[in-house]
């Protein structure tokens, strides 16, 4: 059991619980991107650095980022200094607003790849818990043909977990039954 504190607020008050706002699932996104190689108590403790260092995430401010602003992030401290992910962040940025006009909303887009509704699933184990699915390869295939980076299959499914596109907490577990209702 994790026992770190900001951990538990994470799991107890927002992991999973479906977000349909543009602004959040754009965090979720960005996150988990910076996420890749490396462990989520890395990303949460480094998140309100990430907030400040990226313009509270505005995707119309990140989008205009240029090249002082990409050294600027790379000489931050507080917050991941890899620059093919903070290069994607910015991509990402301009590839999101770009999906929000096409589309009207991210949120419409990224949902209907689980129709719209949270898949929840029975798991009693994390061994169950699995690192991708169908509809994460799906999602992934998709983003990157819109030209989004850092988006294989395994960090959409943890885009997913995180956004409540599927609700993986354990059956036995006490936020189970408040996020299945929605």
């Amino acid at each position: 059991m994790n026992t770190d504190p900001l951990m538990m607020s994470y799991h107890d008050t927002e992991w999973g619980v479906p977000a349909h706002d543009d602004g959040k699932l754009f965090e979720y996104l960005i996150l988990d991107a910076m996420q890749a190689g490396l462990s989520w108590a890395i990303i949460l403790k480094k998140r309100e650095n990430f907030r400040r260092a990226l313009h509270g995430f505005d995707p119309s401010k990140i989008a205009r980022y240029t090249n002082r602003d990409l050294r600027r992030l790379l000489a931050d401290p507080g917050i991941i200094r890899n620059r093919l992910k903070l290069e994607a962040t910015i991509a990402n940025a301009r590839r999101f607003l770009e999906t929000q006009d096409a589309l009207g909303s991210f949120s419409g887009y990224i949902w209907r790849f689980v129709d719209g509704t949270t898949i929840t699933h029975r798991y009693r184990f994390t061994s169950q818990i699995p690192a991708r699915t169908r509809e994460s390869d799906a999602m992934s295939k998709d983003l990157r043909e819109r030209g989004f980076r850092f988006v294989g299959s395994t960090i959409c499914y943890a885009f997913m977990q995180a956004a409540g596109l599927v609700n993986d907490h354990l059956v036995d577990c006490f936020r189970y039954r408040a996020v299945s209702r929605g």
